[in-house]
């Protein structure tokens, strides 16, 4: 039965019996009532009775001493009629009362009265027929007094019966009370019984719905000790809305394991996705310390045998021996053989020239125990597993690794290999090609240098040829032949030199890919890593936050690690773009005191601006490229600096300029310095020289106290050459350091760019923009949003992108704002959906996809005069300026890089969804 019966049943049952107890209680009190207006209007009319008794009594004595003391000729008329009057109307009023009244003393006292009143009525005969002979004869005293005592007598039975019948009527309406107590009480009685048995009734019924409520939330409580893999059913024992709830929650305990399951799977393989983007950028970051192919080899297997899980490993390089292509051994991981004949292999011959010659990997799965044994100086066993891989580039094979293992090889690992192999097969062909063009240069310059000898031989044998011509034409025809030889020789450098530009298209090419690579699982881990942090559901305790502000940190400081490796590369490449343009030096302070204050008051530091008063409010140069520099050397001061303070001055000083120098003058010109002055660890004086070229530190061992890629200050003092000025260095260890840019302010004009490629830094630009955004800094120093969620709530978003994990998160992200989101795989499937939901407000748009890429995805919605004023933002992870330009050419709205500030994004989108709503 539904709670709703039962109550509706207990309530309606409670009614009806109040109901009934009401009726009959208004019965009785209206029966009671009725007694009593009987009792009073009978005992009433009694009184009555009884009053007009004595009245006429009174009225007949009267009416008769009128007669008596008449001295006229004749009886009045009128006291005869009123006498007699008097005389009926006792007469009825007796009849009447003995009628009503049949109790033994009202009984008594009538006769009495009667006794007296014909008593009376004999003496009032005798007196008007004593008139009635004389009227004017006088009556006997005997006879009046006898009269008068009558009279007094019937009076005082008249008041007695009177009072008599008074008592009866107090008597009656005291009965009366009694009754009507009676009745109230047993009202009472009733209501009682009425509502008792109605308490108890639902008392019962709520003690029933209660004991299945109860039952149902000890359950739910236990829930949440278990975890979501073996969660409580409730059994089924009614049919009533306990019963609904319990199958209820029974269907969204299983949802809740299925989706636990799903989210699991989706956490491992986002695990597995992270550990293999962590692997490949650790072996990238090594290539360029590698100096020569037998460095790289050494770093490559050293680095790669233990991320893999194995025990040994050898890289044999292909060589040239005549003739014959070999296979020799150059780098080895806990490689122990002491038979020599394992050092070089031809292509073909054993398993290592056979796959070399195959190109395709080689597996062993069950390697016999005398095969090769791995030893430590605890002992030595045979691996279980050998994996021999090709390393290859464009078809060929340049070298061959085989790693042994005691275990087998996990499907993470084998993709890792995967992955690995190819860029290293890259990065060893440019680094072969660029040791052959050394080669190539050096021989180059022996014959330059051959020739100069001969040059000057010629010319201290000047006359001994004059004498002897055809020695001379000879000799002539010699040098002939050697010009051609050196004009072939620069043919083959130029080509050379060709091959190197390609190389390094290649490695510009490689840093794009790996920059999309790594910027789209970067890309969702920010997003969130940043949802998490700000913890809406408030279910993180402060450690859970902690951890989550770390995982934030670190992707972050992942981000600035690409960002720094992609803007050497333009550096190198001479790449970067500068734009002068006329700036504010006030918004400057404002925004290096802004960034860096909440650092210093977290570490404790002395942070102060100080700008001399002779400095110009305003000069030329590329501001963004100032702040990058200043904000690097601020950051590396306040890393650096435990106590005391970080001082950025200002002032205008007279330096020789970089120009000055290269031209080698000593012109002097007047100059902005930039210093930043920490109380810092210092510099060693013979690292303040190394600690300017890329991927070089003052400190830099492993177990280095203070991390970093060493890549700032390189950038910084490329910067500081294009910008027109040099960066100064002085420290000592233990006593700080000074950081001094020094840049013209006179010099330059008004929009005028270096000489530097279109393609410039634009990564570099749009990052920082994306991680100042439109956030705000907290006391604990986190990022906290200025926009609301209001503007956005029930907004129809559509998602086109082929990665789960960004979808993913940007779902998760979305979804807190409670916007509806839309998901599609790639650009045709969007405009399908975009066609089945032509009320979609907004889309994000990914660029990179199979099948219709985001380019003529977005091509296509402008065709549909429809959707021209439809907003859609193009996401891509390759942060190039033609990107972007190519975005907006194809129709997009906006354009932001990944990986994606999600303020930044929701700024975005609550700028355009206002712009369309507008």
């Amino acid at each position: 039965m539904k709670f709703r019966t039962k109550l509706y049943g207990s309530i309606g049952s409670i009614v009806v019996l109040i109901s009934i107890c009401v009726i009959i209680l208004m019965n009785m009190l209206e029966q009671s009532m009725v007694n009593i207006d009987v009792v009073v209007t009978d005992k009433y009319e009694r009184i009555n009775m009884a009053s007009a008794i004595k009245y006429e009594t009174v009225n007949l004595d009267r009416e008769l001493r009128e007669i008596i003391v008449n001295q006229s000729n004749e009886i009045p008329t009128a006291s005869i009629n009123a006498l007699e009057d008097s005389n009926i109307n006792i007469n009825r009023a007796i009849e009447s009362l003995e009628r009503i009244d049949n109790t033994d003393k009202t009984r008594e006292l009538i006769a009495k009265y009667k006794v007296l009143h014909e008593s009376y009525l004999v003496t009032a005969h005798q007196v008007m027929t004593i008139k009635n002979i004389d009227p004017k004869a006088a009556i006997q005293p005997q006879m009046l007094n006898d009269s008068k005592l009558t009279e007094e007598r019937m009076i005082q039975l008249a008041e007695l019966l009177r009072g008599l019948q008074e008592q009866e009527m107090k008597n009656e309406l005291y009965r009366s009370r009694s009754t009507y107590h009676w009745a109230v009480s047993t009202i009472y009685v009733y209501l009682a019984l009425s509502l008792g048995l109605g308490i108890g009734l639902i008392i019962w019924i709520i003690r029933g719905m209660t004991k299945n409520l109860r039952q149902v939330t000890t359950v739910m409580k236990s829930a949440a000790n278990r975890t979501t893999d073996d969660l409580p059913r409730i059994e089924i024992f009614s049919k009533d809305e306990v019963g609904a709830i319990a199958a209820a929650f029974n269907k969204m305990v299983s949802e809740l394991e299925a989706h636990s399951k799903r989210e699991k799977q989706l956490i491992d393989e986002a695990e597995e996705q992270s550990w293999l983007k962590t692997k490949i950028a650790e072996i990238l970051s090594m290539y360029p310390e590698a100096k020569d192919v037998k460095m790289l080899a050494k770093l490559f297997i050293s680095k790669l045998v233990p991320m893999v899980g194995a025990s040994n490993g050898v890289f044999y390089i292909k060589t040239a021996e005549g003739n014959e292509l070999y296979l020799k051994k150059i780098a080895a991981y806990a490689f122990f053989n002491p038979d020599r004949d394992f050092e070089s292999f031809r292509i073909g011959e054993g398993l290592i020239g056979q796959c070399a010659l195959e190109k395709k990997p080689i597996f062993l799965n069950q390697v016999p125990d005398n095969y090769i044994k791995i030893r430590s100086g605890m002992g030595e066993s045979a691996p279980k597993n050998i994996l021999i891989l090709p390393i290859q580039n464009e078809a060929e094979v340049l070298a061959v690794i085989e790693i042994a293992s005691f275990e087998s090889f996990s499907p993470s690992q084998i993709r890792l290999l995967e992955e690995v192999i190819p860029t290293t097969g890259i990065t060893l062909k440019s680094m072969l090609n660029h040791m052959k063009a050394e080669k190539l240069l050096q021989e180059s310059q022996s014959l330059t240098e051959e020739l100069q000898a001969q040059s000057e031989e010629l010319q201290l044998q000047q006359e001994e040829l004059r004498a002897i011509n055809e020695q001379l034409e000879e000799q002539y025809a010699a040098s002939i032949v050697k010009k051609e030889e050196l004009e072939k020789v620069k043919e083959e450098l130029e080509e050379k030199a060709q091959q190197l530009e390609i190389s390094s298209q290649y490695k510009s090419e490689f840093l794009a890919n790996m920059s999309h690579e790594l910027r789209t699982p970067l890309n969702s881990l920010l997003i969130l890593a940043q949802v998490l942090s700000e913890n809406g559901d408030s279910n993180l305790t402060a450690k859970q936050e902690e951890y989550v502000r770390t995982i934030y940190s670190s992707g972050n400081d992942l981000l600035h690690l690409i960002n720094d490796v992609l803007d050497l590369a333009k550096v190198e490449a001479g790449k970067l773009e500068v734009v002068h343009r006329e700036a504010g030096l006030h918004g400057i302070e404002e925004t290096i005191i802004k960034q860096f204050s909440p650092i210093a008051e977290k570490n404790n530091l002395q942070f102060t601006v100080q700008v001399q008063p002779d400095v110009p409010s305003s000069f030329y140069t590329d501001e963004h490229r100032l702040q990058q520099i200043l904000k690097n050397l601020l950051s590396n001061a306040f890393k650096f600096t435990e106590s005391g303070s970080v001082t950025l001055m200002v002032q205008k000083v007279l330096k020789e300029s970089s120009r000055s120098l290269s031209l080698g003058n000593n012109h002097r010109e007047s100059m902005l310095a930039f210093s930043v002055i920490d109380t810092g660890i210092g510099i060693a004086e013979e690292k303040q020289e190394t600690i300017f070229d890329a991927f070089k530190q003052a400190d830099g061992k492993t177990s280095r106290k203070y991390g970093g890629t060493g890549l700032g200050l390189s950038i910084c003092r490329e910067i500081a050459y294009l910008l027109g000025g040099f960066i100064e260095l002085t420290s000592q260890v233990g006593k700080g350091s000074n950081f001094t840019l020094y840049l013209p302010h006179q010099a330059n004009e008004p929009n005028k760019v270096k000489s530097y490629s279109k393609e410039a830094a634009t990564a570099l630009e749009e990052t920082q923009d994306v991680l100042e955004g439109v956030n705000t800094i907290d006391e604990d120093g986190r990022r906290v949003s200025q926009l609301g969620k209001s503007s956005l709530k029930d907004k129809k978003i559509l998602i086109v992108d082929d990665d789960i994990r960004n979808v993913y998160a940007l779902t998760i992200a979305l979804e807190k704002y409670e916007m509806n989101v839309l998901v599609a795989d790639n650009g045709r499937e969007g405009i399908d959906v975009l066609h089945e939901n032509p009320d979609i407000d907004l889309i994000l748009m990914d660029i990179m996809m199979p099948e219709m890429d985001g380019f003529e995805a977005i091509r296509k919605i402008r065709s549909n005069h429809k959707f021209t004023a439809l907003p859609i933002i193009a996401l891509t992870a390759k942060a190039m300026k033609q990107a972007r330009e190519e975005c907006l050419e194809a129709g997009a709205t906006d354009y932001i890089s990944k990986p994606l500030n999600i303020d930044q994004l929701f700024s975005l989108m609550h700028v355009w969804l206002y712009r369309k709503e507008g």
